[in-house]
């Protein structure tokens, strides 16, 4: 990625001027005692650094983030009330602003939304790593009218993804889970230029294995990406399942689960079935692999872990990521949210807020976000 992004502390001083941070506080909230709270704080913890510096300097400081799909309209559960609140509890004197997807001109990039969203403002940071993989509005349209610049998290998580890519200690080992192969055969054609081992887990394996010949039952399978599957294959870095867990079809699964035992499959899984999770050989071959790496790179979990039956290959997975002693990055919510539930949270290197937006940095090496920072005449 060209020039490096642009930094507050050129700034100096602050005093008497109004800053807006771009920030990701798209938070997990539950009903507790009768009222949304929230539930994971992380995001907002985060960047308390960033706006506490910023108020020690002597500036006003508003907050502005997305939260939800309120697809343009009010709605009320997409308020970021709860947000607020647990904000003014960790960092008092910061403002933040209503959702800006209430609003139709923050996801369709309008330039008039834009400025009038900084109308007021002397200065602003883009603290929002994960979503500046997005084109919208509080993205890219702050750079064209203020001063801006990136905030600590935000060239953070960009120069350790890059750096991992770039200078990465070897064995490098990537491991990729998720539900659906598509979104993610970029990255692993990327991962499999840079790493040295790429594990692939979850929804997205099985058309690996058809790629293979072998029979999948009812789990997922994208027979648009079988002939793609089986070139990555053939480059001998790819790691696949050797067998797998799972139910019969119809069966319920998911949080909450359901009764049915749970059914151990060889390498291929019959008709009437349908894979939810790696099985035991598959989970040795696995943490043997990352056992003996010196850089992990991890995105997506391995099976349904949110249903018990079928969270052993995840927390497997988990646990040797954590007891490593390389480098360890995680990103995407599922792999953060097996971490913190397993409380292993603490004991990887560097935890990336961005999902989507760390998957595209690694595939693209940029974000359309950074260039808007990058590309500001101020700079």
């Amino acid at each position: 990625m060209a020039n490096p992004l642009p930094s507050y502390e050129r700034w100096g001083s602050l005093a008497g001027k109004r800053v807006l941070v771009r920030v990701d506080f798209n938070t997990p909230v539950a009903e507790v005692n009768g009222r949304l709270e929230v539930t994971d704080d992380f995001r907002i913890r985060s960047t308390v650094p960033l706006l506490e510096e910023l108020l020690g300097l002597g500036a006003t400081v508003v907050a502005c983030t997305h939260f939800g799909r309120p697809k343009g309209q009010v709605v009320a559960k997409y308020s970021v009330e709860p947000v607020r609140q647990r904000l003014a509890a960790l960092c008092p004197g910061v403002e933040l602003m209503e959702n800006l997807r209430f609003h139709p001109g923050e996801e369709a990039n309008d330039p008039a939304f834009g400025a009038a969203l900084v109308e007021g403002f002397d200065y602003y940071v883009n603290e929002a790593f994960g979503a500046s993989h997005r084109a919208h509005a509080s993205i890219m349209v702050p750079p064209t009218i203020l001063p801006s610049a990136a905030g600590p998290n935000l060239q953070r998580e960009v120069a350790t993804i890059l750096g991992l890519l770039e200078r990465p200690a070897r064995p490098f080992v990537a491991i990729v889970g998720g539900a659906k192969v598509a979104d993610k055969m970029g990255i692993v054609k990327v991962l499999c230029e840079k790493a040295d081992t790429v594990i692939v887990g979850g929804g997205m394996s099985f058309t690996f294995e058809a790629a293979l010949g072998r029979t999948v039952g009812s789990s997922l399978l994208d027979p648009t990406h079988v002939d793609q599957c089986a070139a990555l294959l053939e480059t001998g870095k790819v790691l696949i399942p050797v067998d797998s867990r799972g139910l019969p079809d119809g069966s319920p699964f998911g949080r909450g689960g359901g009764s049915d035992e749970a059914v151990d499959f060889g390498a291929s899984i019959p008709d009437g079935f349908v894979g939810l999770d790696i099985g035991p050989a598959t989970t040795d071959s696995f943490v043997e692999a990352i056992n003996g790496a010196s850089t992990i790179l991890w995105n997506g979990p391995m099976g349904v872990f949110e249903d018990p039956r079928f969270g052993a290959g995840t927390v497997a997975v988990a646990r040797a990521v954590a007891a490593s002693d390389g480098v360890s990055v995680v990103g995407g919510g599922d792999s953060v949210a097996a971490l913190q539930s397993y409380g292993l949270e603490d004991d990887v290197t560097f935890v990336s807020t961005g999902g989507g937006a760390s998957l595209e940095l690694v595939e693209l090496g940029d974000l359309v976000g950074l260039r808007a920072l990058r590309e500001s005449k101020w700079n």
